[in-house]
């Protein structure tokens, strides 16, 4: 049977280090059966970050990319708080934040970058959930994506 961390093992991606909170806040909060991570940037492998904003230094392809490592770091923040991406049932809410140009028009397109690796996780029925996709003036850090999300947790896990 195909479980979210059989389906992650089978990408061949890593995991960076999930990162640690720069201010005030937590980087995830288990409500009863919800999982909340709040927003996430461009953490790689090494721990530094994919810095630049859409439409300037970073292309649609780069900014697409920069959506997927968030996802990478989203998931790694789940794996070091759940232990295992299989306590995730389903992706709930996924809201994308986008540092571009004011003429930048595709943000939905970008997002899809961190949309398609938890459809591939998670599967389509799981992995999909509902979806904001925006443009921002600025980010932290001036990474080029930012992202939080909502997710549903097996009962009992």
């Amino acid at each position: 049977m195909e479980t979210p961390e059989s389906n992650f093992t089978k990408l061949g991606l890593n995991l960076p280090p999930a990162p640690k909170p720069l201010g005030v806040y937590k980087p995830c909060l288990i409500d009863g059966k919800y999982l909340y991570l709040s927003g996430h940037g461009t953490v790689q492998d090494d721990g530094s970050l994919i810095i630049g904003r859409i439409g300037e230094e970073l292309d649609i392809e780069a900014g697409k990319m920069a959506a997927r490592q968030v996802g990478l770091a989203m998931l790694s923040t789940i794996k070091a708080n759940l232990g295992s991406l299989n306590r995730v049932k389903r992706v709930i809410k996924v809201l994308g934040m986008v540092n571009c140009v004011s003429t930048f028009e595709r943000h939905p397109y970008i997002i899809n970058g961190c949309s398609e690796l938890f459809a591939q996780v998670w599967g389509e029925e799981y992995g999909i959930g509902v979806r904001s996709a925006v443009g921002m003036g600025t980010l932290p850090d001036n990474i080029p994506v930012e992202v939080e999300a909502m997710f549903e947790l097996h009962e009992g896990a």
